[in-house]
């Protein structure tokens, strides 16, 4: 689904078959705004006079606008890994929100291979031991299970 962007508002960009049009509605907001078009590139526009229509009714009737991203939000976890995050922020001397901060951000904004670099030693019969270098790039296991904690 494509996400349509104005005024730090986000909309939806759908395709309604059965009726023929461009449809969307706003995002991260309690109040249901929708819009539509015949084409995509009105839907930008439609969108676009939808917020402003908002924002414009919003202030009409007395009524403050719903901000998207507060940047505040619940996090569930399993409490496992919520005394694991804890342990981690001790050991670290940061608090447990920067704990969270920062593995947002990994998932977010960094690639998501983690490179792992192994030496195997094996013992030969031969009175010296070998060291052989074995490179191997694995994602981490949260990004391959979709289990809900």
């Amino acid at each position: 689904m494509d996400i349509l962007n104005y005024k730090d508002y986000q909309g939806t960009a759908e395709l309604d078959m059965t009726r023929g049009v461009c449809r969307g509605k706003m995002l991260f907001i309690d109040d249901v705004v929708t819009y539509e078009a015949a084409t995509p590139t009105k839907l930008q526009k439609e969108f676009e006079v939808a917020v402003d229509d908002y924002l414009e009714t919003c202030a009409m009737v007395g009524k403050a606008s719903q901000r998207p991203f507060r940047g505040l939000f619940n996090v569930r976890v399993a409490p496992v890994l919520h005394r694991a995050a804890s342990l981690r922020a001790v050991a670290d001397g940061i608090t447990l929100n920067d704990v969270i901060v920062r593995a947002l951000d990994a998932f977010v904004n960094v690639g998501i291979v983690v490179n792992h670099n192994v030496h195997v030693t094996m013992e030969t019969p031969v009175e010296a031991s070998v060291t052989y270098p074995v490179a191997t790039s694995v994602k981490p296991q949260w990004l391959t299970s979709h289990a809900k904690h």
